[in-house]
C-alpha cells in the first residue's frame, strides 16, 4: 500500500484519468473529491461490499425462484413502439412514446388530444 501525506487543496493522480483532491480536513475526518471517468465506478467501501453481496445473492437464484418468475412474466408478442417526431426531428419531450393502434396504451397527451 502506498501511503501519501497531503494537505487541503492538494491532489493525487491515479493513472492519467483519476484525480483525488483533499477538499477539507476537520478533526479526524477528511473530505475527498474524486474526478474519474463515468465508466469507472467509484463507491465507498461499505457500499461496494453491499453491492458485491447483492450480486452474489442474485447469482444464486434457484430453480424455484426461476419458476416463480416464469409465472409472473408471461411471454407474448413484442409490441411495436413508435416515436413522434418534433419539428427538429427529435422525439417530443412530453408524451413522446406512442404504441401502435389497438394495443390499448396511450399517454395523457394523446388522451387530451382526443377529448379537446
Amino acid at each position: 500500500m502506498l501511503v501519501l501525506s497531503r494537505q487541503r487543496d492538494e491532489t493525487i493522480m491515479i493513472g492519467d484519468e483519476i484525480e483525488i483532491s483533499i477538499v477539507d480536513i476537520r478533526g479526524d475526518k477528511v473530505r475527498l473529491g474524486i474526478n474519474a471517468p463515468t465508466r469507472i465506478a467509484v463507491h465507498r467501501k461499505e457500499v461496494y461490499d453491499a453491492i458485491k453481496r447483492e450480486n452474489a445473492q442474485a447469482a444464486r437464484l434457484g430453480a424455484n425462484d426461476i419458476d416463480s418468475l416464469a409465472q409472473t412474466i408471461k411471454p407474448g408478442p413484442a409490441r411495436r413502439v413508435e416515436r413522434e417526431q418534433g419539428q427538429s426531428g427529435t422525439a417530443s419531450m412530453l408524451g413522446a412514446t406512442r404504441v401502435s393502434p389497438g394495443v390499448g396504451i396511450s399517454s395523457e397527451r394523446d388522451h387530451d388530444k382526443d377529448t379537446a
